[in-house]
């Protein structure tokens, strides 16, 4: 199988060496306020598969809210019985990829590259995509003054959260879409790319340091809150406006050994995602909740309510735009061509919504024979 040419870069190196962090008190900026107590959910029931606990890891960031929300509602523990859940926050995909890897959690929501990349590594042995979680929510906002129309990004400086993340891959690829010539690891040429945490960008933004930014919610909108405008949404780049920015990931030891609790945990995201897209204020107020819970404080108004909706939250994984991310990374010189055969396996989640009456949804031909 081709080796990768370092998907997450330098930045996957860094992240990877750091301690699994059971609990991130702050992450993407939210606070450092003393946490707000949990909601406790009891486990009741027969236990699945006689299993006392499974392990999911999150992010504390908006575009985890099925695990926020599922989490706080206690949606997930009724799934699961008498099996108890019990989450981790994790604040880079890296360091959450090395938690799965060495078994400390069981099942993750993640971005699509830490996916890959975790799946291109372990030459397909780490990892299956099992579900989808959330669509969308990521923005190129700019400084008003200085950029007034997309021709106006080149020479400019612009920040992405990390080299060969998900973001940084879809703005280098727009950026040679344009013409435009960048080396990917510098990340200097015709439009130079900033790599930054984003709970830094605000002030690196106020003090001139960049220009504007592309960046995943709720980051795109403190940006805006700090007098950023939005020049393109990235939903507008794609087909039907939708593109995976979070799926659920198991090891693959864990699904063999714990079908029926992978299938507990699908069946409480889907029916997660069925209360989050009726009851958006409410699954908006629980994830904020939970937010302060982990960070110790919540978003503010104005930047909750357009980051939300902005995000579009399903059990389809998107698998086409996977493999089309994927491709982007290869072109702009961050990855060789990947094998991404057998990386999904839907088969438990076409069960679950088979279920519910539901049609099942494609691996676009990548999935486990």
């Amino acid at each position: 199988m081709p080796a990768t040419r370092s998907f997450l870069g330098r930045g996957l190196a860094a992240a990877a060496a750091l301690p699994l962090l059971a609990v991130v008190l702050t992450a993407c900026g939210y606070g450092s306020q003393a946490a707000k107590a949990p909601v406790a959910h009891a486990a009741k029931g027969p236990k699945v598969g006689g299993l006392d606990t499974v392990r999911i890891g999150y992010f504390p960031n908006l575009t985890h809210a099925t695990a926020l929300v599922g989490d706080r509602e206690g949606i997930l523990q009724r799934e699961l019985g008498g099996t108890k859940v019990s989450a981790a926050s994790f604040n880079a995909g890296p360091s959450e990829i090395e938690a799965l890897n060495a078994g400390s959690i069981d099942i993750a929501f993640i971005g699509p590259s830490p996916a890959v990349n975790a799946h291109v590594k372990s030459e397909g042995k780490s990892l299956r995509i099992i579900g989808g979680s959330a669509s969308g929510g990521v923005r190129l906002v700019v400084n008003p003054q200085k950029i007034k129309s997309l021709a106006d990004v080149r020479g400019k400086r612009i920040a992405t959260p990390q080299l060969g993340n998900t973001q940084d891959v879809a703005f280098l690829n727009w950026a040679a879409e344009q013409g435009w010539k960048v080396d990917p690891q510098s990340g200097k040429g015709d439009v130079s790319v900033v790599r930054m945490q984003p709970k830094v960008t605000p002030g690196a933004y106020r003090s001139g340091a960049v220009d504007g930014a592309w960046m995943p919610e709720p980051a795109a909108s403190r940006l805006v809150a700090a007098g950023a405008k939005v020049l393109l949404d990235e939903a507008d780049l794609w087909p039907d406006g939708k593109f995976v920015i979070t799926n659920i990931v198991v090891s693959q030891k864990f699904l063999k050994e714990h079908p029926a609790v992978v299938e507990a945990v699908l069946r409480g995201t889907v029916r997660t995602n069925e209360w989050i897209n009726a009851n958006p204020g409410k699954a908006r107020a629980s994830a904020n909740a939970k937010l302060e819970e982990l960070t110790g404080k919540p978003l503010p108004p104005e930047v909750i309510e357009p980051a939300w909706k902005s995000l579009r939250f399903t059990d389809d994984p998107l698998a086409a735009t996977l493999g089309t991310q994927a491709d982007h990374a290869v072109r702009a010189g961050l990855l060789e061509q990947p094998d991404l055969a057998g990386i999904y396996d839907l088969k438990p989640l076409n069960k679950v919504l088979g279920a519910e009456g539901a049609p099942e949804l494609s691996d676009a031909g990548l999935g486990v024979k």
